[in-house]
Formats: C-alpha cells, sequence, structure tokens
C-alpha cells in the first residue's frame, strides 16, 4: 500500500485524482486498481464501497494530502464531503472513489457511482468499461423519460414499488431524479399508501438488506453492529419497531419499509444525502398470529418482549446511536405502538435529538393546513371547535400544537385553550367521569361534560367547525356525521388523515358530496379530483412529507442538539405561508408538491431561524440568508463527470 502522505489524491478544487506514484503504479494493460491509505490508520474499511478517508482530515491536511477541504462546512446537506464529489460544479471532473478508484465490473454494480449507459466514451476508456456496456451513451434526462416510461407500464402499485426500490439498488442518482422530477405522481409508489402493502408482503419480496436490523439476539452488542453499516457519517436515523404500521398494525420486522421510504423523501424533498441515512429497524417479535406462521416472514417467531426487556435493548440502543454517531444525529421513531412512542419520546428528548414523526410531525402539517383554511373560513384558531375521532399519538399530537399556537396566539393559558378541543376514542367522547381510567396523554382532554358514546352524537352536541379523523378505521365518516357537521357550518373542516386509502375515515368524494360542495377537505393518502355539480374539486393532502424532510434539514445545517416546540410551529407556519392564492381558488390548503425541494428549503430555514434565536444551534456564525444556505445544501442527483 502506498502512505497518503505520498499520494496527492486530491487536486486543489477538492476533486479526486490521484498523484504520480498511484498513477505510475496502474498500467493502461491491466484494469487493477490502487488504494491510497495510511496503513497505521485505526479506521475501518467501508464495506461497502464507499469512499473511505483512512487517514483523519486533520492529519491529511498538515501533510498536504487534502488541498482546499474545509472541514467544517456543511456539504450537499451530508457529513462532510473531502472527495469533493458534491462540492464540484456539475462540469467539473470527479474520480468515483471506492476503497479505491472504482473501475469495471465494479463501477456498474456500484449504486452511488453507477451512471448505466450515460458513461461518455471517455470514461469507459479511463475506468474499463468498454464491452461491458452497449456502444450507444444517453443522457440522464432521457434515462429518466425511459424509466418513467417503465414504471408506468405496471397497473399494480406493488409492482411500481418494486421498480423502483430496483433502481435505487442499481442507480441511485437516476432513482433520485426521477423521484424528484415526477414527485407527486411517484409519491404514493414509493410512500404511502402503497409501502403499506409492501410491509405486508416484505417476507416475500424480500431481495437485499436496505437498512440495519437490531434484534434481540443483539442485546449488549448494538454498537458493533451499527459498525456492521458502511457508511460513518450518519445524519439521520430512521426507526421503527413495526408494532403499529400505518394503519395496519404490528408487522414486526417487515415494517422495514417505512425507514426506508422516509429516508428516500428525506434525500428527494428535503436534500439530505444519502450516504447521510440510515434506516433502522428494531426486532423484538411479534403479536401477529399470521406472520408468526408464516415461514417467509423475515423476523424473529416470538412474541414481542415488553417491559424490563424492551426498555432495556431500547437505552442501548439510544446509547450506542449517541455514542456512535455523535451528539447532533437526528433519530426519527415511526410507526411505534402508544404505550411506546409517548414514553420514548418523553424519555430522551432532553438527552438526545429525536422527533416522532406520528406525534410531532403529522402536528405539524396538520396545524398548517389549519392555518392555511383560516383564510377560506375565517376568523383564527381560538374562534373554532375541535373535534377528533381517535385518542393516540396522531390525535393528541395533533391537539397539543393547536393548544400551544393557540396560547401562543392569544397569550391564554395553554389549559384554558385546550377546551376548544374535544377526543373521541373507541369509548365514546373522553370526559372528565372517566378520567381515572385515562391513559396519561388522554388527561388533558378529559373535560366537563356529560358521557357520549358515539361520533355522530358528539358532533351534534358539541358542534365543531373542523372535524379530524386520526382512528385508522376507514369509513367512519358517516353520511350522517358529514351532513351533520354541514347543518352546522357553512363550510366544515374535514380531515379524514388515517393510512392507508382503505383506512382513510371517508374519501373525497363522499366529503364533498355530503356537504353539497361546501366541505375544506383533505386526507392523508391522495385522493383525485373529484367534480360535484359541475365543479371539480381537488383535494389537499395532509402529508408528513411537506414537514420531515424540511425540518430535518433544518436542524442538520444549523447544528441543532434538541428539538423545541416552538421549531414545529415555526415549520407549520412556513409550510402554511407556502400556500398561494392560486391554490385557494381551487380549495387547496396545501401547495401542490411539484415545489416541495423549495418548500422545504423555506421550512429548513424557519426552523434553523428559531434554533439560532432559542440558542440551540451550534454551526456558527448563522448564515445571513437561510434559505440560500439552505438550497446550497441540498444534495443534487445529477451525474458528475468521471476523470
Amino acid at each position: 500500500m502506498f502512505s497518503s502522505t505520498r499520494c496527492a489524491f486530491l487536486n486543489n478544487a477538492g476533486l479526486g485524482g490521484c498523484g504520480s506514484i498511484c498513477e505510475g503504479a496502474r498500467k493502461r494493460s491491466s484494469p487493477m486498481t490502487v488504494v491510497c491509505m495510511t496503513p497505521s490508520s485505526s479506521r475501518s474499511v467501508d464495506r461497502n464501497s464507499s469512499v473511505v478517508m483512512e487517514t483523519p482530515l486533520k492529519e491529511l491536511k498538515k501533510d498536504s494530502a487534502v488541498a482546499d477541504v474545509d472541514g467544517d462546512s456543511v456539504s450537499a446537506g451530508g457529513p462532510q464531503d473531502v472527495y469533493g464529489e458534491d462540492r464540484a460544479t456539475e462540469d467539473q471532473f470527479v474520480t468515483p472513489w471506492s476503497v479505491s478508484v472504482a473501475s469495471g465490473y465494479t463501477l456498474l454494480r456500484d449504486p452511488h457511482f453507477n451512471k448505466g449507459l450515460a458513461f461518455s466514451e471517455k470514461e469507459r476508456d479511463a475506468h474499463y468499461l468498454r464491452g461491458l456496456l452497449p456502444p450507444t451513451v444517453i443522457p440522464q434526462e432521457t434515462q429518466v423519460k425511459k424509466m418513467i416510461r417503465h414504471i408506468r407500464q405496471y397497473q399494480v402499485p406493488l409492482q411500481k414499488y418494486m421498480a423502483m426500490m430496483d433502481l435505487q439498488e442499481r442507480n441511485e442518482r437516476l432513482f433520485y431524479t426521477l423521484l424528484i422530477n415526477h414527485v407527486e405522481e411517484l409519491l404514493p409508489v414509493v410512500y404511502t399508501p402503497t409501502v403499506g402493502e409492501a410491509c405486508q408482503k416484505y417476507g416475500s419480496i424480500f431481495m437485499r438488506p436496505q437498512g440495519l436490523y437490531i434484534s434481540l439476539k443483539e442485546k449488549g452488542k448494538i454498537r458493533e453492529v451499527l459498525r456492521n453499516w458502511p457508511e460513518k457519517n450518519i445524519q439521520v436515523v430512521v426507526v421503527t419497531d413495526g408494532e403499529r404500521i400505518l394503519g395496519l398494525g404490528d408487522l414486526g420486522c417487515q415494517g422495514m419499509g417505512i425507514p426506508v421510504g422516509k429516508l428516500s423523501l428525506y434525500t428527494a424533498l428535503g436534500g439530505v444525502r444519502p450516504s447521510a441515512c440510515l434506516p433502522i429497524t428494531i426486532d423484538v417479535g411479534t403479536n401477529n398470529e399470521e406472520l408468526l406462521n408464516d415461514e417467509l416472514y423475515i423476523g424473529l417467531k416470538q412474541r414481542r418482549a415488553t417491559g424490563q426487556e424492551y426498555a432495556e435493548l431500547m437505552h442501548e440502543f439510544m446509547t450506542a446511536l449517541k455514542q456512535t454517531y455523535g451528539e447532533k444525529v437526528l433519530i426519527q421513531f415511526e410507526d411505534f405502538a402508544n404505550h411506546n412512542a409517548f414514553d420514548l419520546l418523553e424519555k430522551y428528548r432532553s438527552t438526545h435529538l429525536v422527533f416522532n414523526d406520528d406525534i410531532q410531525g403529522t402536528a405539524s402539517v396538520v396545524l398548517a393546513g389549519l392555518v392555511a383554511a383560516l383564510k377560506l373560513v375565517g376568523g383564527n384558531l381560538a374562534d373554532h371547535r375541535f373535534l377528533f375521532l381517535g385518542a393516540g399519538e396522531a390525535g393528541t399530537g395533533i391537539a397539543e400544537l393547536i393548544a400551544l399556537e393557540t396560547s401562543k396566539q392569544t397569550n391564554s393559558p395553554l389549559e384554558e385553550v385546550r377546551k376548544n378541543i374535544w377526543l373521541v376514542d373507541s369509548k365514546g367522547l373522553i370526559v372528565s367521569s372517566r378520567k381515572d381510567s385515562l391513559q396519561h396523554f388522554k388527561k388533558p382532554w378529559a373535560h366537563e361534560h356529560e358521557p357520549v358514546r358515539n361520533l355522530l352524537d358528539a358532533v351534534n352536541q358539541i358542534k365543531p367547525t373542523v372535524l379530524i379523523g386520526t382512528s385508522g378505521q376507514g369509513r367512519t365518516f358517516t353520511k350522517e356525521v358529514i351532513e351533520a357537521m354541514a347543518s352546522n357550518n357553512e363550510k366544515p373542516i374535514i380531515l379524514s388523515l388515517s393510512n392507508p386509502t382503505s383506512q382513510s375515515e371517508c374519501t373525497a368524494e363522499e366529503a364533498y358530496k355530503w356537504s353539497q360542495g361546501r366541505a375544506i377537505f383533505a386526507s392523508g393518502s391522495p385522493f383525485p379530483p373529484v367534480e360535484y355539480e359541475g365543479k371539480v374539486f381537488a383535494p389537499g393532502q395532509a402529508n408528513n412529507a411537506y414537514i420531515f424532510p424540511g425540518f430535518g434539514l433544518g436542524l442538520i445545517m444549523s447544528g441543532t442538539i434538541r428539538v423545541h416546540d416552538d421549531l414545529l410551529l415555526a415549520a407549520s407556519e412556513a409550510l402554511a405561508s407556502q400556500v398561494s392564492q392560486e391554490n385557494y381558488d381551487k380549495g387547496l390548503i396545501y401547495p401542490p408538491f411539484t415545489n416541495i425541494r423549495k418548500i422545504s428549503a423555506h421550512i429548513a430555514a424557519k426552523v434553523a431561524a428559531k434554533a439560532y434565536e432559542l440558542g440551540l444551534a451550534t454551526r456558527l456564525p448563522q448564515p445571513k440568508d437561510l434559505v440560500k444556505f439552505a438550497e446550497s445544501c441540498m444534495y443534487t442527483p445529477s451525474y458528475r463527470s468521471y476523470r
């Protein structure tokens, strides 16, 4: 091996290139590759052909092995980009660095660097690709056209999902370019609602690992398991234990589709580099009898661990994440059951950078929709009465954020503004006479009122102006319920938020038809436009994808160390501000996804600004223009030209 002190493998622009020693060692007659590293380094070799620095960056700088690389700068929304790959403009050349310079068949099998038929004639010569590809050269734009035609030929959504996942494993940059360019069409494919079916059938469609699996078998050695992941500079971890996947229940280890899908959106919509993202599934067993008896089930075939055994595994996991990836790694909880979701968030929010998308992300995106809806119905939050069907993590999370924003706007005590917010669970309206039997997260919503058993009676007695469904129970907003809302309000706000589509409390068509076209409607899963009495209504989608990619980017680019409720309010206000008059004219309370990366940049800027204001940001000094800074931090999946 050659010492990196003798091989200047970056040029003055911070781009890949090898010095004379490496060049001399590589003969044109052979596709041999040469590794430039320091033998004495203690860092492990990356096992997934990712870029590896075998000597710490500071030491390399001392020896002038790296030029013009700022170790303190943010690079493309991800970790330090020491090879200048994403710092380069698209017309600059980079070298496809792997453990060594990637070439030949290996290069074509590396999804991070593979460009398929887009390799130029010079690149095919330089990297020993002659004969390994057909002779034609096709640019990325044409590849995108080809792939979207390929995806569209499938009629079954799960087949489209599998085709997208296969592309991600073959050609990472093409996958993200395709997803960004056709985000409205492909978002339901890579995430809700299709990801729900993918999780249900994950055992039969599983082809290769897409994330990290940590089970009870790894208890006591979770740090060692984390070291097995090939990327070392992780900034976002999305983790699930699979107990409450969307509205589908306990899917155990097969819940991996959720973290994988979420992190795809972190990159496509929020610009966080793929190498900085880590999907994890915690496998503590499953109580799903069908899975336990399925020979194709990929997880532990045992009942779920609970109590101390579960708590100890999660504590070791959280401690190991912080020890391995540092204080500022963002840990996003996904689809944990209520009893664990609230406990984990409360336990670790003061010691880790944690965010529960089901509780906080859903709350933020729904609050944004409500703030926008006020432009259509008038008044402010304090003038409205809210009724929820569903009092789990989503329902109570939304209710609490509405109360926080209302309290902030009116300078009223939180306990006072909560009285305008009512929740219905499986046993009826949550009232004070039930307080002793309620779970702790429901108790703040137990108001003075006589018991009410069903939703229709609650609507008639409470007379809400806003009806929100987070029950996970399909078709529970019946015709009678919608008609009651319409009789009490000129423009009833109806949010049917449960996922996937089959679990939605009502369809868009039902909401518009039963309210005589007067409802302001949004849902968790997408619905097509609805025509009613000659007018076309475009239903909005209260999708968490509006919030969490930009929210996460804002935390990363500011170096925020803790999530504060005010950051969620800032994200909501930023999203609501992106709804244009043109959107309002169509009855929309959310902007279209076509501009989602710009929306994410604005959300990131507002979140970062609030973090700096609260003293939670550590990346100093604060950039002057946070929107431009957010845009500059975003990963762009356009192909790079290789040497």
